[in-house]
């Protein structure tokens, strides 16, 4: 086993922080759900740093307001917007299919929490549909021109995979009792696998995919969350101490360290925490990676389904 890898960022590091002295100059990065929450200083850091960035959203108006108050704030004029719906197949496909020219950097940020039961019209989760064959078939599709410069692609997962491993006999709930933060958990755990199955896959192609843990943040991710069972989550996952929140500038450091630092550089199937590589979750925790999460024939066969589902292919 490596040793686990710790850098000089913290709970409390910014993603700008992260990103002072870092040239990106004539790198290119795609940012899932870059216009609202994290994603927003996602970009901004990006763009910084000297990145061309994409935001891939679904309010494309929205994209623009943040392209542009991000061009302001940086100086950085290559700020781009395009349409991206990651439940439609349809969207996520012309998206790759109109990207030209090599990726450096896939950031797969957006994402929803804890919907009540709802179903694509093919009849999957909501939850598992968007934050897992979303980008799953955004990143296959972008194979090539991440293959081509040799890129880092990066998953948000969440301490929310502790809440269910990916139950493959009844991964849409077809046959089972809904419970949403157990849907929530298995669609990031299949985040956490993706890059662990990545990672055999694709190393030879000189492409990297890791997962993190942005923190607790208060965004429009919490949109279906009252604000009663949302304090009553704070006080349980804290527990004796209750839980710290970080602000989105915070909350987006975490994915700037897997995209940029080079204590990461050639490596796969990580999970990071505030910044460093998480501990193995034991019982009693509410944080660190659950063994299930990193399980190589959970990641095998998470990819076969998902290539069997949605017929793509790399």
């Amino acid at each position: 086993m490596s040793e686990r890898i710790t850098t000089p960022f913290g709970f409390g590091s910014t993603a700008l922080e992260v990103v002072e002295g870092v040239d990106l100059s004539g790198r290119r990065a795609v940012v899932t759900g870059g216009a609202s929450g994290i994603g927003v200083e996602t970009v901004r850091a990006l763009a910084a740093a000297g990145a061309e960035v994409t935001i891939a959203a679904r309010d494309v108006e929205a994209g623009q307001r943040v392209a542009a108050a991000v061009s302001a704030s940086t100086g950085n004029k290559a700020v781009l917007v395009a349409p991206l719906e990651l439940t439609s197949q349809e969207s996520v496909k012309a998206f790759a299919s109109a990207w030209d020219g090599p990726l450096h950097l896939l950031i797969n940020n957006a994402g929803v929490m804890a919907t009540p039961l709802t179903h694509t019209p093919e009849g999957w989760e909501l939850q598992f549909a968007t934050n897992h064959f979303g980008h799953f078939t955004l990143t296959l599709g972008l194979f090539e021109a991440l293959r081509a410069e040799g890129a880092r692609v990066v998953n948000v997962s969440s301490s929310g995979h502790l809440s269910s491993p990916v139950v493959f006999d009844d991964v849409h709930y077809a046959h089972r009792e809904y419970d949403r933060w157990q849907a929530y958990g298995q669609s990031k755990t299949a985040n956490i696998l993706f890059g662990v199955e990545a990672g055999r896959r694709w190393s030879s192609d000189g492409i990297t995919m890791n997962a993190l843990m942005p923190g607790g943040i208060l965004t429009a991710l919490q949109r279906h969350i009252s604000q009663e069972e949302l304090q009553a989550r704070i006080r349980l996952r804290g527990g004796d101490n209750p839980l710290q929140l970080k602000t989105p500038e915070q909350g987006a450091a975490t994915t700037l360290v897997l995209a940029v630092s080079p204590l990461v550089e050639g490596r796969s199937g990580l999970y990071f925490e505030d910044c460093n590589e998480a501990v193995p979750n034991e019982p009693g925790m509410t944080n660190g990676l659950a063994a299930y999460a990193t399980d190589p024939e959970s990641a095998s066969h998470l990819w076969k389904l998902s290539e069997e589902t949605l017929k793509v292919q790399a």
